[in-house]
């Protein structure tokens, strides 16, 4: 891809500079973006743009490797339920036209909520510059490499909802760039996400707690609307089990030898439970 292919300009509306807060608009030729007070950031050749105040960087995103895998998995449709689910959330009200996916890494369960939202636009914003390559793709998707823990470069109530799926979450920002009646919703893994796998794998466990501390980190900025699950169990060969672990927070835990001789004393295919909560958030007050 040249980089050279428009922004999506009602994605591009969203944003804000990361300097100054100004808005944001392409430079000549898209090759970038530039904002009033003419802080520049130019457009990387794979399509995405970082968006990062001098001398800020983020936390480390996931590897090549994981991005890689992440694709695979993904583009198996093995997450279909969980993207389905996320969207029945997205959806629910007033259609969305305006959507931010906050850690979305490669931009895969936005595109499909997407998929069901044909006038709307989204941003994907993820620390990774390897996910922002996979997720520049999509001519709807503006991808930005950013500090999910940092002020986000987005205009203030500027989004309509604001996704966070396995990822990080910030509540004031959060709270910041939605518009009045816009929703975050998020999606977490129950108590027993993946448990066939945890115990032969020594995959991490899943927090008891997760639900209170989730509240920590949003509350005061955000209140709880709904909560729903949604609980499927998949039939996975031991490759698309590796492509799994490999894609996500084991991936940094489990060295390959110990991840294949765990695999060898489980079946094939093995049963895996995909268990996960979808919650529904708005802006306090």
């Amino acid at each position: 891809m040249s980089g050279r292919r428009p922004f999506p300009a009602a994605a591009v509306a969203l944003l804000a500079c990361p300097v100054c807060a100004g808005p944001l608009a392409p430079v000549p030729g898209d090759t970038g973006l530039r904002c009033p007070a003419g802080h520049a950031f130019d457009r990387a050749r794979q399509g995405h743009v970082t968006l990062l105040a001098a001398g800020r960087t983020p936390a480390a995103g996931d590897s090549a490797q994981m991005v890689a895998d992440r694709v695979d998995f993904l583009g198996s449709g093995a997450f279909a339920g969980v993207s389905r689910a996320l969207g029945d959330a997205v959806l629910a009200g007033e259609r969305p036209t305006a959507l931010l996916d906050l850690g979305g890494g490669t931009g895969h369960h936005l595109g499909a909520v997407l998929d069901r939202l044909p006038d709307a636009v989204g941003v994907v914003l993820d620390a990774s510059r390897y996910a922002a390559r996979r997720a520049a793709a999509s001519p709807r998707v503006l991808a930005v490499v950013a500090d999910a823990w940092a002020r986000l470069p987005v205009r203030d109530a500027a989004v309509d909802r604001v996704l966070g799926v396995f990822a990080p979450r910030n509540g004031p920002e959060t709270a910041r760039v939605l518009r009045p009646g816009g929703r975050l919703v998020v999606v977490t893994p129950a108590p027993d996400h993946l448990a066939e796998l945890v115990g032969p794998l020594g995959l991490l466990r899943v927090d008891p707690d997760k639900a209170v501390r989730l509240a920590t980190t949003l509350e005061p900025h955000l209140a709880h609307l709904t909560t729903t699950g949604h609980r499927e169990v998949l039939e996975l060969s031991h490759a698309a089990v590796a492509t799994l672990v490999g894609m996500g927070p084991h991936a940094r835990h489990l060295s390959p030898p110990v991840l294949a001789a765990g695999l060898a004393g489980l079946p094939e295919p093995v049963r895996v439970t995909v268990s996960v909560d979808v919650g529904t958030w708005r802006r306090a007050g």
